[in-house]
């Protein structure tokens, strides 16, 4: 059985929310939170949080912790806030303030 945690409007760009979870699909629950732990981007954070929400999902309808792996993640783009800085002469450049959505499912490897 499949146990899915999301992280919706978060403050992080897609495309950097995706080279974190790039790194642990695929492994073992305690592995990967290991790499989140020592990864030095903004972004491990953020997965660290939805993969802990997915563990104790599982843990909540007595799932066996020790055989979760992370089953797949995606991270898809919200909507992005616009704002602007003001430049000389008058001018304004835009700045896009990107959200993502955050989503990771763990699952228990059969025996």
């Amino acid at each position: 059985m499949a146990y899915t945690a999301t992280h919706r409007f978060c403050r992080i760009a897609p495309r950097k929310a995706r080279l974190v979870i790039d790194m642990i699909r695929g492994m073992d629950v305690a592995n990967a939170m290991s790499t989140l732990d020592f990864s030095p981007r903004r972004g491990a954070a953020f997965v660290k949080v939805v993969l802990k929400s997915a563990i104790a999902s599982a843990e909540e309808r007595d799932a066996d912790i020790g055989t979760l792996f992370v089953a797949s993640t995606k991270v898809d783009e919200g909507p992005t806030i616009k704002r602007f800085q003001p430049k000389d002469r008058g001018r304004s450049h835009p700045i896009m303030k990107r959200t993502s959505h955050i989503e990771v499912t763990v699952a228990e490897r059969k025996a």
